[in-house]
């Protein structure tokens, strides 16, 4: 039985050059695409990993909050005000503060951030921060996060391997006095697009490396866990219209959409990714628009020919479509190991989590599907009107 060739394939395998060509430019949107998207989930990602992170149901930050980069801090009497409330189980208050931390081996000083908080009351859900919370109850211990950028030196590769605690020094900003600590343990949490690096603290070592930089009953962040069963959304709203408006009050999911919020609408790199995916949208339209108008007119004589002999508008229309879902899924291939290969390259590079989603995967093959469609669409309007009598 003989297998019928589509004429769409036919003609894209009749012009190799023609087809590669347009393969290589369909590819690079598709690279182009997967290398925005990942760089804006490691934008969110990155931003939160703190907030996913924290130990809460309900957390409390000043009204004055922007994210995390940028935090303000509060009073702790509005976190024990809210211990009061029917239905809340405990409470911990978390501090935070960018310093400068000084690599051991060239002496040159880069932000980190430091997380502080009671180590009676646990409030990070990683691991090895419950492992080492004895630890880091003894002053001047803290955890450094292996993670971290390399401009910090080999702190965690000393730790790991030479089985050293290596003394590291910490400069509040604006001062020229540092804070020798001890490295009494390693975590897992990562750089991001405003932090390259983290360390946790009790926070009584918090206090010695920040000294005199704020009363000690000004907090951050207060995490508040509730009893069993209790609905969170209705606690926040009780609180919100019981508490002074000088705080801020959120759900665990809530306060991440809220950082998400602000890198995505209130940052230049959030601005930048949104408008860098709608641009290679629109670029990748043209550009399958100007492969299929020129393989169009091309063949133009060939259509008017399929015309004359019977053949209808919607199966010469049909045979466009068909290119252009070929075009798309054959250029979706090295795109796709391309761009898997840049991502690993980055995320190494970066330290941010940029990773080939199976969210992103499947996103891109239908947007490119759509984009060459949309293309096709565009195109045909010169077949639609070829009249066979005006080719011959």
């Amino acid at each position: 039985m003989a297998v019928k060739i589509p004429l769409a394939w036919l003609q894209l395998v009749r012009y190799k050059i023609r087809s590669l060509v347009a393969i290589a430019g369909i590819s690079f949107i598709v690279i182009l695409t997967f290398m925005q998207l990942g760089f804006q989930d490691a934008l969110y990602s990155s931003a939160t990993a703190v907030h996913r992170n924290l130990l809460g149901d309900i957390f409390l930050v000043s009204s004055q909050y922007k994210s995390l980069t940028a935090i303000q801090s509060f009073s702790e009497t509005r976190l024990y005000q809210a211990l009061g409330f029917d239905g809340v189980d405990s409470v911990s208050p978390v501090y935070m503060g960018f310093a400068k931390l000084k690599n051991p081996d060239n002496g040159e000083k880069y932000s980190i951030y430091v997380i502080g908080f009671q180590p009676g009351k646990p409030i990070m859900n990683l691991p090895e921060v419950e492992q080492n919370i004895d630890r880091i109850k003894i002053p001047d211990i803290i955890l450094y996060d292996r993670n971290s950028r390399p401009e910090f030196g080999d702190i965690a590769f000393k730790f790991e391997h030479e089985k050293t605690e290596p003394i590291i020094e910490i400069f509040p900003f604006n001062s020229l006095t540092g804070y020798r600590v001890r490295v009494g343990g390693l975590f897992s949490l990562g750089a991001s697009f405003g932090v390259d690096g983290n360390l946790i603290a009790s926070d009584s070592t918090f206090f010695r490396i920040f000294p005199n930089t704020r009363p000690l009953d000004m907090i951050d962040i207060g995490a508040i866990t509730l009893k069993p069963g209790v609905d969170p959304q209705k606690i926040v709203e009780t609180l919100r219209q019981s508490l002074p408006n000088d705080v801020l009050i959120f759900t665990h999911e809530g306060f991440i959409n809220f950082e998400k919020q602000y890198w995505a609408t209130r940052t230049p790199i959030g601005f930048i990714l949104n408008l860098m995916l709608s641009m290679a949208a629109v670029v990748g339209v043209v550009i399958v628009y100007q492969i299929l108008y020129s393989n169009i007119s091309t063949q133009l004589v060939a259509y008017a020919t399929l015309k004359a002999i019977g053949y209808a508008n919607n199966y010469l229309l049909n045979v466009v479509f068909q290119q252009a879902f070929i075009l798309a899924v054959f250029s979706y291939i090295p795109g796709f190991m391309i761009s898997w290969w840049l991502s690993d390259i980055a995320m190494k590079a970066t330290r941010l989590p940029i990773m080939m989603t199976v969210h992103n995967t499947v996103l891109v093959i239908v947007s490119t599907i759509l984009m060459c469609m949309t293309s096709g669409a565009f195109a045909i309007n010169k077949l639609r009107s070829t009249d066979p009598a005006d080719i011959f």
